[in-house]
C-alpha cells in the first residue's frame, strides 16, 4: 500500500485543478528509477489513465498508480508534503530505504 498525508492530498489536488484534470478521474503515478546520488530516485507524475501493470492504490482521496517494477521499492511508502519557509515540496517517507541522500530524493536500499 502507498500511503498519502493530508497535505499531499491537498496538493495533488491542487495541482491537478491547475492542470486542468479533474481530481476523481486523474492519477498520480510514481516510480523508482535509477540515479541520484544515492542510486534509485522517485519518479511522479499526474497522468490520465494507467499504463499496463501499473498497480492501483487510493488514500486521502488520491489515485496513484505504480509502476510494478517500482512496487517492492514503494510498498509502505507515504507520499508527504510540506511548503513552509523550509519546506521542501513533495517527500517520500520509505520504510525500505536503509539510505538517503541529504535531499531527500533519492535513496538505496
Amino acid at each position: 500500500m502507498i500511503n498519502v498525508s493530508a497535505e499531499a492530498a491537498k496538493k495533488v489536488a491542487s495541482l491537478m485543478q491547475a492542470e486542468g484534470k479533474e481530481v476523481l478521474s486523474a492519477f498520480v503515478r510514481v516510480g523508482v528509477k535509477s540515479g541520484g546520488c544515492s542510486g534509485l530516485s522517485y519518479d511522479m507524475d499526474i497522468v490520465d489513465s494507467p499504463a499496463d501493470g501499473d498497480e492501483l492504490f487510493e488514500d486521502q482521496g488520491v489515485k496513484i498508480l505504480v509502476e510494478k517494477k517500482s512496487l517492492l521499492y514503494l510498498l509502505g511508502t507515504t507520499l508527504e508534503y510540506s511548503g513552509g519557509l523550509n519546506g521542501k515540496g513533495f517527500a517520500f517517507n520509505n520504510p525500505n530505504a536503509s539510505r538517503t541522500c541529504g535531499c531527500g530524493e533519492s535513496f538505496s536500499l
